[in-house]
């Protein structure tokens, strides 16, 4: 039976499931394809690159959604989504991605809309909606770690945790909230083989009259597209990329350096435990080839394993 990549539940008829459909605009009701390929939409990427705010080496596009054509339709300005097809060389990055950033909601992390949608060849494209953007033309204010830190996309992966943490002291309204969040963040980032978490994968959201760290973005699982990760984690933590330990992890990093007391971090550690299960229910369930999906379980039990659980 066909799954709705918006919301995995099986549908019988139809590309996605209503309550899919209606998580995107509860007006729509049906998608179309985009009219585009794999391809097609890396040119447009390139095209377009000079005349977008996103960048970054995967494919990436700006959108807005037409509930009266019913697809989405790609746009050089005022663009709500971003989607992003799958890269070249590469093995289902989208399904990764989506999957990564399910997961990540499961265990406390905010995500913003997310899903997948087909293109014309019937492949995926994963879409996420814009937090920087409101109703048409609004923008919100939004910085990347590594403006924040004077760094470039040349430098983004020279820093390290601790300078991370420092940042979200000095510019975060309510720093202790803001460390609890990094720490969810770094200890998914570590769990899920996600080793590409530099600079500008963080960013501050200035929103409410208050500077907080923005809704999670560009998670995936790394370890299981690269051939030879070497690498845990993309900016250093007490030092080391990688053989993290929990007593690195929750005694040094979440306990010593983000002064979290051990009653949050010890609440956190069930957090991730309970909800193991449920994660290896949804990869399960997810878009991946069942090489992957296994790839993908065994490598969290591995690092589970490292953390003693």
């Amino acid at each position: 039976m066909r799954r709705c990549p918006i919301t995995y539940e099986p549908i019988e008829d139809g590309l996605y499931s209503s309550t899919g459909l209606n998580k995107l605009n509860t007006a729509l009701k049906k998608l179309d394809p985009l009219p585009f390929t794999d391809r097609e939409l890396a040119l447009e990427s390139q095209k377009r690159m000079s005349k977008m705010s996103i960048q970054g080496v995967q494919p990436k596009l700006s959108a807005r959604l037409s509930v009266k054509q019913s697809r989405f339709e790609i746009v050089d300005r005022h663009g709500i989504f971003i989607l992003k097809p799958n890269p070249p060389h590469f093995e289902q990055v989208p399904e990764n991605e989506d999957l990564s950033m399910r997961l990540a909601s499961l265990c406390g992390i905010e995500t913003p809309l997310h899903g997948m949608v087909y293109n014309k060849e019937m492949k995926l494209v994963y879409f996420i909606r814009r937090f920087d953007r409101v109703g048409k033309s609004g923008k919100v204010h939004v910085e990347d770690f590594a403006q924040v830190a004077g760094m470039t996309r040349d430098t983004k992966y020279n820093y390290s945790m601790e300078k991370v943490a420092r940042l979200i002291e000095e510019y975060c309204t309510f720093p202790a909230v803001e460390k609890m969040k990094l720490f969810r963040l770094t200890l998914f980032s570590y769990l899920t083989g996600n080793e590409d978490m530099h600079l500008k994968n963080f960013s501050l959201i200035h929103k409410d009259g208050m500077i907080a760290l923005s809704p999670a973005y560009d998670l995936l699982n790394t370890t299981i597209v690269l051939a030879n990760p070497q690498e845990e984690l993309a900016l250093p933590l007490k030092g080391k990329k990688s053989n993290f330990t929990k007593n690195i992890l929750f005694s040094y990093f979440g306990n010593e350096r983000l002064g979290l007391n051990r009653k949050v971090l010890s609440n956190i550690e069930e957090e991730f435990q309970s909800v193991y299960k449920i994660w290896i229910d949804v990869i399960d369930s997810s878009f991946l080839s069942n090489d992957l999906k296994e790839m993908y379980a065994d490598l969290i039990h591995e690092r589970r394993k490292a953390m003693g659980w």
